[in-house]
């Protein structure tokens, strides 16, 4: 019988959103890429500078029976090469994926067979490796010249029937030394997952909301979807500031980079306190140093 303690691990996966649509590489070159993302900078004009974010960034999420997609596009005060070296490293995505709150370890491998990312899934409070879940990302370089890069994560695998897991990220170059993100992930589940969803939003996930308003109103106030698009979304955000955190504390001094980091990612959730809010901030600080410690220790 499935109980919401049985599917603890799935109800993380979910949590988590990775959704499920095979991502497709829009074109065969690094310059038709960059061309069509270059197009959808200037489709999205309007959106990027007025939203309800406080930033040039647009979120886009989707659902069908058994797929969930979660996308931002965004402009980052960045150089193109910065963001290229900073992303396009495994061992660096693992101090990116590491800021999120369920993320537990990460840890980057190779052999002949290509970078695996090992990642432990977990609650939002400390936890012993030995009860999180594990997921393995296979990362794979697609595209990489001077004004294009994109990569993938991909796990076949994950707890509870979940499979076909992609991430996926490009960007380009934009003017003033500015770059033009695009980070989609999406992940597969079948009846088991299903259920898990429906049991996640029917408890802890009951009153939790996304980004995207409806056309009604609460009180005065938006009012935000849920369901699985707020799972979601809520999960898409969260990644993205961990890699607008990553980015923004490459200006300080190394060894000050881990807390800057922690710091970044935290107040940058915070600025959504209605969706992202979980747990305080020297809760969480604590939390990130002992996991990153351990993260360090075991490499």
């Amino acid at each position: 019988m499935l109980t919401i303690k049985s599917l603890q691990p799935i109800l993380l996966v979910c949590s988590m959103c990775l959704a499920s649509m095979a991502l497709a590489i829009p074109s065969t070159t690094p310059e038709n890429n960059a061309k069509t993302l270059n197009e959808k900078y200037i489709e999205l004009a309007d959106q990027l500078k007025n939203n309800q974010f406080k930033r040039p960034l647009y979120l886009n999420s989707e659902e069908s029976s058994d797929n969930l997609k979660g996308e931002i596009y965004a402009v980052v005060n960045h150089s193109f090469a910065k963001v290229n070296a900073a992303l396009n490293s495994p061992a660096n995505w693992c101090d990116v994926l590491i800021l999120h709150i369920n993320i537990k370890y990460c840890q980057a491998s190779g052999d002949k067979n290509g970078t695996m990312l090992n990642v432990n899934l977990g609650k939002k409070h400390d936890q012993p490796l030995e009860d999180t879940s594990r997921v393995e990302f296979n990362y794979r370089e697609m595209m990489n010249n001077s004004d294009y890069f994109a990569i993938q994560l991909n796990a076949e695998k994950g707890p509870l029937g979940t499979s076909d897991y992609r991430i996926w990220i490009e960007s380009i170059p934009l003017t003033n030394g500015q770059t033009f993100l695009h980070f989609t992930y999406t992940y597969s589940f079948g009846l088991s997952g299903s259920i898990a969803m429906k049991t996640y939003l029917a408890t802890i996930g009951r009153d939790k909301v996304g980004f995207t308003t409806t056309d009604k109103m609460v009180k005065g106030e938006p009012d935000y979807i849920q369901g699985v698009r707020g799972v979601v979304e809520r999960n898409t955000m969260r990644y993205y500031l961990a890699i607008d955190a990553y980015l923004a504390a490459l200006t300080v001094p190394r060894d000050s980079r881990t807390e800057k980091r922690f710091q970044l990612w935290y107040s940058s959730n915070e600025s959504y306190p209605r969706q992202l809010h979980e747990v305080e901030r020297e809760d969480y600080m604590t939390m990130k140093r002992k996991e990153y410690k351990r993260q360090q220790a075991i490499l």
